[in-house]
């Protein structure tokens, strides 16, 4: 098997042992290298407990895993200036990995907080 479908495998591996649990530091280091995402993992999780990540593609090359997926949660914990509103919510984002050793070294991440702020009936300024 080529490194491109081991790292697929893993990413997939990796979002199943994460999506609609919690996820206690001690098991995101199983899987994570890069403490940002670890931080970033625990405050969506904090939002949106037990939040669900589906994926709608994924590619690969070399060492890097490009992810476009679905955040699916409910709205439990502040965000920023929105307290709780109990909604539930599915947002789309593409997170990009870079794997060495089975093992998440880094990432970027991109959301679409519009859609995310609209189901959450935050107003939004208009110019």
């Amino acid at each position: 098997m080529n490194v491109q479908m081991k790292n697929k495998e893993f990413v997939v591996e990796y979002f199943n042992a994460l999506s609609g649990q919690d996820k206690p530091p001690q098991m995101l280091r199983k899987y994570i290298k890069d403490e940002g995402l670890i931080e970033h993992i625990a405050f969506f999780d904090s939002v949106f407990p037990k939040y669900e990540v589906l994926i709608d593609e994924m590619t690969a090359d070399g060492n890097r895993v490009v992810v476009r997926a679905r955040l699916v949660g409910r709205h439990e914990g502040e965000l920023g200036d929105i307290k709780p509103t109990y909604k539930n919510v599915e947002f789309p984002f593409v997170v990009g990995y870079e794997i060495e050793n089975n093992m998440i070294i880094s990432h970027w991440l991109i959301a679409d907080q519009m859609v995310l702020m609209e189901q959450l009936g935050a107003e939004t300024a208009t110019a």
